[in-house]
């Protein structure tokens, strides 16, 4: 990338870095999504922006490519960060050092949603041979709860999905991911003075400490299953008996069987204490993305497309965390993940994008585009 180019790079992907987009905050998400539906219209890119649901931000819809009714490619990045409103100006401005820029969302995963749209643009001038679609959304770190029905409704006329989360170490692709589960577990039992009447009280919290164990005995390292007690809540006072108590499970699997089987066994969850109830809701949110012979080919046409320009693509081990390529790839669309920036600090205050990964994994991307069908 020519010097000119680099620093018009740096400084619009700096831009989008600096327009922080929360989850939770639709307008600022909306502010990201103007960015992109702004430089997209000055594409003469077709743009559709669909409102946003349950107090979230917008998506946005772009198409290019030949209008036919063909299963066509299918392109996903999210626009939501997990950093608070102010990290920009405080724990994490944006900067340059050398080769690393920092700044919240960098890496996870304006990188990849940036580059992903230049390649977009270009191959939108009649360069593919398929439909493309390039769907952004608001809501990927929340596990896309407005966005997974057009995510899915899309992936169905697809014929490939490729996911511009970031890159793993060294820039390695993702071609599988587990599957992910969350629940809630309420537990209530009966409250009582903690001194003078004891006896008369059933205690939820320690019913639910007895079912934390069980829950958390659920971890199988062998099949690649972890369950995971993040966040605990009960008691009203330190002299009560405590009346409710509440705790969330993260579930991790590597294969849809142990999804339904360990779903199956957090959901029945029974009471050790007859006179304490326990009641569990959730489910899988995200289904595994399990590696295909479909997504297996896709990726070794992208290794062959990256050696066009030196770079040598390689595959990174199953992902322990879901994407919106999870939705696809349990449809059977192949898909290819990971195909963002290379860099470091996902959700930490030392996120960073390496810059110099943008041109090639843009070239990598550009030719995908070009090349499907």
């Amino acid at each position: 990338m020519a010097g000119d180019e680099a620093g018009a790079t740096i400084d619009r992907l700096s831009a989008w870095v600096r327009t922080e987009s929360p989850t939770h905050l639709a307008a600022s998400v909306n502010a990201m999504m103007d960015l992109v539906e702004a430089e997209a219209t000055e594409a003469a890119i077709a743009a559709e922006r669909l409102p946003g649901r349950q107090g979230l931000g917008d998506a946005l819809l772009l198409r290019a490519g030949p209008r036919t009714d063909a299963a066509g490619v299918l392109i996903l990045s999210h626009l939501d960060t997990v950093h608070p409103l102010g990290t920009a100006a405080d724990g994490l401005p944006v900067r340059v050092e050398g080769d690393r820029l920092f700044g919240p969302g960098a890496y996870d995963m304006k990188g990849g949603a940036y580059l992903s749209l230049q390649a977009f643009k270009a191959v939108a001038k009649g360069r593919s041979r398929l439909p493309l679609a390039f769907l952004f959304t608001p809501d990927e770190e929340i596990g896309s709860p407005t966005t997974r029905a057009p995510i899915e409704d899309l992936a169905r006329r697809s014929a490939y999905a490729l996911v511009t989360e970031p890159a793993r170490s060294g820039g390695k692709v993702v071609t599988a991911r587990k599957g992910v589960g969350r629940f809630e577990v309420k537990v209530e039992g009966r409250p009582a003075h903690a001194g003078s009447r004891h006896e008369d009280g059933r205690s939820a919290i320690q019913e639910a400490a007895r079912q934390i164990l069980g829950v958390e005995a659920l971890t199988n390292y062998g099949l690649g299953v972890t369950t995971t007690v993040g966040l605990l809540s009960g008691g009203t006072a330190v002299n009560v008996v405590p009346q409710h108590c509440r705790f969330s499970v993260d579930l991790r699997v590597a294969n849809a069987a142990d999804g339904a089987a360990f779903e199956a066994a957090i959901l029945g969850l029974e009471a050790h204490n007859p006179d304490v109830t326990v009641m569990v809701s959730g489910g899988m949110n995200r289904p595994p993305y399990e590696r295909t012979e479909g997504t297996g080919r896709l990726f070794d046409q992208a290794r062959a497309l990256a050696a066009e320009h030196g770079l040598d693509l390689r595959e990174a081990p199953k992902a322990g965390g879901g994407s919106d390529g999870n939705f696809t790839a349990a449809l059977g669309v192949p898909t290819l993940d990971g195909l963002g920036v290379d860099g470091d600090g996902a959700h930490t205050l030392k996120e960073y994008a390496l810059l110099s990964s943008i041109a090639p994994r843009q070239r990598l991307m550009t030719r995908l585009l070009e090349t499907l069908g």
